[in-house]
């Protein structure tokens, strides 16, 4: 068990088990969504994640994505691609623990700002993470 939420405490959510993969994500979406140059990522099954206190605030942020994040402080908490609702992604930095379960891969690179240095030996991806990689579903 996991449990997060956001910085002034109003919204609360709670994981089950690990995640299925946990990326850093340079898309531009992702930083603007942020105001961070890159955000930490993990994947869990819907049915292993609940909101625990609070109603978040949704926001469509493209076609397909549902972000969720604290109305009252606005930290991002989680994503939703409305085309696979079977996952839902949470930001990392926003767990109790983020430690727990370290990024293993940078996804969209080809969006990341050239100041941001990336000398950690992950593997690195122009898109999205190669189904079925190390971690992946």
């Amino acid at each position: 068990m996991a449990e997060g939420g956001c910085l002034c405490g109003a919204v609360r959510y709670r994981l089950e088990g690990p995640p299925l993969r946990a990326d850093y994500c340079h898309c531009r979406v992702c930083q603007r969504a942020a105001g961070a140059p890159v955000v930490a990522w993990g994947t869990w099954p819907a049915d292993r994640f609940a909101w625990s206190r609070g109603e978040p605030k949704s926001y469509a942020s493209s076609a397909r994505g549902e972000r969720w994040f604290c109305l009252d402080c606005g930290t991002p908490l989680a994503f939703v691609d409305r085309g696979d609702p079977t996952l839902v992604d949470v930001t990392l930095a926003s767990l109790d623990n983020p430690a727990a379960f370290p990024p293993e891969c940078h996804a969209w690179t080809t969006s990341r700002v050239p100041w941001l240095g990336l000398g950690d030996g992950l593997p690195r991806h122009d898109g999205a993470r190669p189904k079925g990689e190390s971690g992946g579903p």
